[in-house]
């Protein structure tokens, strides 16, 4: 198996963060899943699995969890199950269950398999920036002075504004969203998005979408949020974005295996 997955930083404010077995899991559910539809032979059964699915079952499951690991490290079926129905509680996958396996769908999978495109376009900022390391800071301070006019210059082009691209904070923001792996195409399409949403609407609180065109808002740290919305297709103004997908729940750690 080859290929890789994308871990968000939200991740830290899930209430598995702080339970290295969740985790664990967690992490293999993402390994597992498959990157892309295809066939499975289970028993006599073909299964069409889809982005983002796997099968399984409560043996199968602790037998790949705990390969490996040190037996007072091992968990049980019976607790891998119940985190794994946990995961379901959170809205993190869904789980079809028959009687002789289960199919695991990891929900918003495009969050976590990232399509070609995105990973070529990844492949070449990391390439670019490494070659401009390698000329200097001369030619690192001229590559960044490029992005931030090339950005800018969209912004203003579809938002119909006049941003410099000199300013502290602008730069800030470009460098803080450049060095998270995003692309000046990430750049363009949220943009793109943002303008087409929010251009000339009057919201539900009465103020102007016109005002929210601006580097601070568009290039903060809710930018990944945009950037998937506008891939997903989906409408939302600043004032409906949350902070996390996640709806928090109450665990009981003290509890032991059923």
């Amino acid at each position: 198996m080859s290929g890789w997955i994308s871990l968000h930083r939200k991740l830290i404010d899930n209430p598995i963060y702080s339970n290295a077995g969740m985790l664990k899991l967690w992490v293999h559910c993402l390994l597992k899943a498959s990157h892309a539809e295809h066939d499975l032979l289970v028993g006599n059964q073909v299964i069409k699995l889809q982005p983002g699915q796997f099968v399984t079952g409560r043996n199968a499951l602790a037998s790949e969890f705990n390969k490996g690991a040190k037996k007072e490290d091992m968990v049980s079926p019976i607790t891998l199950w119940r985190w794994l129905n946990l995961f379901e509680k959170l809205e993190m996958l869904n789980i079809k269950k028959t009687t002789k396996y289960s199919v695991v769908t990891v929900i918003n999978w495009s969050m976590y398999q990232p399509n070609e495109q995105q990973m070529n376009n990844k492949r070449t900022t990391n390439e670019q920036q490494m070659n401009t390391n390698n000329n200097g800071n001369k030619g690192n301070n001229d590559n960044k002075n490029n992005y931030y006019v090339e950005i800018i210059d969209y912004l203003n082009q579809h938002a119909e504004t006049n941003f410099k691209s000199s300013t502290k904070k602008t730069k800030e923001l470009i460098n803080a969203r450049l060095a998270e792996g995003f692309t000046l195409e990430d750049f363009k399409t949220v943009i793109e998005y943002c303008c087409k949403e929010w251009k000339g609407k009057v919201f539900g609180n009465g103020e102007l979408g016109d005002s929210y065109l601006r580097p601070s808002t568009l290039f903060n740290n809710k930018f990944d949020e945009r950037l998937n919305k506008a891939k997903l297709g989906s409408t939302q103004t600043p004032q409906q974005e949350q902070a996390s997908n996640y709806k928090p729940i109450k665990i009981d750690m003290t509890r032991g295996e059923d």
